[in-house]
């Protein structure tokens, strides 16, 4: 859904200046682009009744209403989580171009699927505290403030989060190109059905977490060892040959692929790798997750 247009000019009206991280906050707090866009317009109806002139700032006013209405909808969401069909994973955000203004503004920063998927163990204010002190930079008074919290709490909170994020996270330090060429050799592989080349890029303790949400089949636990995960590209490739084609994109601002079976999107795959190999990949398959993402394979 469109946020409506503001009435005063774009260029200087707060809210619209605001948006690009109106929007990475409330896409990195619920993880789906309808919801956050959703956010975003119940915080713009809020905005548009309110005077402007007599908050101190702006800014901090439209982050906390967009960070607590985030919360709520989250808190409404975990429940439809939890009776999710298999894993449950990010809406990935797609960028044929990594270099478009949009990837700037929407894509920079903490934001790969993997990273989203370890938010996933977090509570709703916990997340919130978490993001908004190690992602975005916030002091403790102002989460404080945002969240209605003591600066006590909240520092306790992000304390705990950043304890269960790091125990999750298997984090490298890889340069893009590194990523990029790595994965292109895997594409490759991939579409020539190259077992012994698809094998060798993956890690010995690679795993493949796939998301169905009960739309498509998907595996129930995730696939473990480069063995099991080199036979599924390679049946995939044994039983329908040319139908299908990988295409590289950047997804939530990483080198990825898009698979197209028929020329239709199939999947929206983002990897981690060590800069040597692949430990891990994400294997989003849910239809509804895949609307915002070209249907048809692009020329």
């Amino acid at each position: 859904m469109n946020t409506p247009a503001p009435t005063t000019p774009a260029a200087t009206d707060p809210f619209n200046t605001a948006r690009p991280r109106l929007f990475r906050i409330a896409y990195r707090m619920l993880g789906v682009r309808a919801d956050a866009e959703d956010v975003l317009q119940d915080a713009w109806l809020r905005w548009s009744r309110t005077d402007a002139n007599a908050l101190q700032s702006a800014e901090a006013w439209l982050v906390t209403i967009v960070t607590r209405l985030s919360i709520d909808r989250l808190r409404a969401a975990k429940a439809e989580r939890e009776a999710y069909v298999g894993w449950w994973l990010p809406e990935p955000l797609v960028e044929l171009d990594a270099h478009t203004p949009e990837t700037a503004a929407e894509l920079a920063g903490e934001l790969s699927v993997a990273f989203m998927y370890v938010l996933e163990r977090l509570g709703p204010e916990e997340r919130a505290a978490f993001l908004l002190r190690q992602v975005f930079d916030y002091d403790y008074p102002e989460i404080a403030a945002q969240l209605g919290k003591t600066e006590a709490s909240c520092r306790q909170m992000v304390h705990r989060a950043s304890e269960r994020v790091q125990q999750a996270r298997t984090r490298f330090e890889v340069p893009q190109a590194v990523h990029h060429q790595l994965l292109q050799r895997f594409m490759n592989a991939a579409q020539s059905g190259d077992r012994h080349a698809i094998q060798a890029l993956l890690s010995e303790d690679a795993q493949l977490i796939g998301d169905g949400g009960g739309r498509v089949p998907s595996f129930p636990k995730p696939l473990v060892g480069p063995f099991r995960i080199t036979n599924l590209y390679w049946a995939l490739f044994r039983r329908l040959g040319a139908q299908v084609v990988y295409r590289m994109a950047h997804i939530n601002g990483e080198p990825g692929l898009l698979r197209y079976v028929d020329g239709r999107i199939e999947s929206a795959q983002a990897f981690v790798t060590d800069g040597e190999r692949i430990v891990a990949i994400y294997a989003v398959r849910n239809p509804d997750k895949l609307a915002g993402i070209p249907a048809t394979l692009p020329q």
